[in-house]
């Protein structure tokens, strides 16, 4: 079936369902391996007698590995494709993932992480632009965050896998089931073809000799603004989620004295919130636009976080993680949507890469400031800054002109 065709059918095509299996994989994946070192970190400490500071800057080298990865596998993918540029992204982080079991010493796992990072980093950019060249326009927010959902179950098996794994086996072995990922890049591949709106652009870009490069990001005033701004939401939505996931666990054991094994119950309940909120998200953005539906999510996000305040019982703790969690990275998946939309096809996946990663790599530093506000604060006012972010966000959300121009263009919802 001619592919340029199947965008306007209602029923998946089968070209369609394998770009939603593999970027909905490859997130998991790359999630999950994000996730084993937030559950190896207090072993890893242990075992190698290293500082938290030192601890800490494996978590920064992994981010600042993404934005180099986000920068070469961006540009690449524009220029070879989005097919080959997606496997060797999987295939680097896999790698660079299970070789952690043999990790003994501190500047082994340092580079190695930075190395996981470049291929971790390189993914998302890649996979939003498959979407978006396969999917109609009125369907990209569903789609993406759809995708952005398997991101959330790597989250979960991480969870579950690490606490199997680790106390039998020691946090190197952790590491090993990286190594899974390598099988996926078969079945891409075999299985997964370029679309025909990438492959006519490439062709005219070949043929008119046109150059792909970061410049075209800024080389206008009006291009520079809107991916300026973009960069300040994708830091914002970075912070908040590095922010909550990293310190709401030990929040919510000092406030109601849980043990871990409870703390565990609230952190998978707020990731079926984020996962609810994806859905809810995407289906708004697609049928009302992308302003009505970040207006919604931010603003939710900049009120709810106080409800942690109040939160009195387990229960209600429970409850307030899955709103936080519904609203705050809900939107995550939309970010994917906004950008492969506002950016023509040939710059499409250095787009995701770059404005994405900035976001990683600035926003990653949150936990930080976080655990500085709460040691010499205290929690509303921790709870007040991370409000103000997403106020901010809002803000810029408004200004940009981009925004309006996806609302008139979101009115043919089907």
């Amino acid at each position: 079936m001619n592919k340029m065709k199947s965008r306007t059918t209602t029923r998946m095509t089968k070209d369609q369902k394998w770009v939603m299996a593999s970027t909905a994989a490859g997130f998991s994946l790359e999630n999950m391996d994000i996730m084993f070192l937030s559950f190896a970190l207090t072993p890893i400490i242990a075992s190698l007698h290293i500082s938290q500071g030192a601890a800490g800057f494996i978590g920064t080298i992994t981010n600042l590995g993404m934005l180099v990865g986000g920068a070469i596998f961006g540009l690449l993918g524009d220029k070879i494709g989005r097919v080959k540029t997606f496997t060797y992204t999987i295939f680097i982080f896999a790698i660079a993932t299970g070789l952690m079991y043999f990790a003994n010493s501190l500047p082994v796992i340092y580079i190695l992480r930075f190395l996981a990072g470049i291929g971790a980093g390189g993914e998302y950019g890649v996979g939003m632009a498959l979407i978006a060249e396969n999917f109609r326009e009125t369907q990209v927010g569903r789609m993406t965050s759809v995708a952005a959902i398997g991101g959330q179950v790597g989250a979960i098996i991480a969870a579950l896998a690490a606490s199997v794994i680790i106390p039998r086996f020691g946090w190197n072995a952790l590491f090993l089931l990286g190594i899974i990922p390598v099988i996926l890049t078969y079945f891409i591949r075999r299985h997964l073809n370029e679309s025909q709106e990438f492959l006519a652009v490439n062709k005219k870009i070949k043929e008119n000799k046109v150059k792909i490069s970061i410049k075209r990001l800024f080389e206008t005033p009006k291009l520079a603004l809107q991916t300026l701004g973009l960069m300040i939401m994708t830091i914002v939505q970075i912070a908040g989620y590095f922010g909550l996931m990293n310190w709401l666990p030990s929040i919510v054991q000092e406030q109601q004295g849980l043990s871990v094994s409870k703390s565990s119950i609230w952190m998978i309940a707020t990731i079926i919130g984020m996962s609810c909120g994806m859905i809810v998200f995407g289906y708004i953005m697609d049928k009302f636009g992308a302003r009505i539906a970040f207006s919604i999510f931010l603003i939710g996000s900049a009120l709810v976080l106080f409800i942690i305040l109040k939160a009195t019982t387990p229960f209600t703790m429970i409850l307030a993680g899955m709103l936080i969690g519904f609203f705050s990275n809900g939107m995550f998946g939309g970010y994917g949507a906004v950008i492969s939309r506002l950016y023509p096809t040939e710059i499409r996946s250095t787009a995701n890469n770059i404005i994405m990663n900035v976001g990683r790599a600035i926003g990653g530093f949150s936990s930080l400031i976080i655990g500085l506000l709460m040691q010499y604060f205290n929690l509303t006012i921790t709870m007040m800054f991370l409000s103000g972010l997403y106020v901010i966000s809002f803000i810029v959300m408004i200004l940009l002109p981009g925004f309006k121009e996806l609302a008139v263009k979101n009115t043919d919802y089907e």
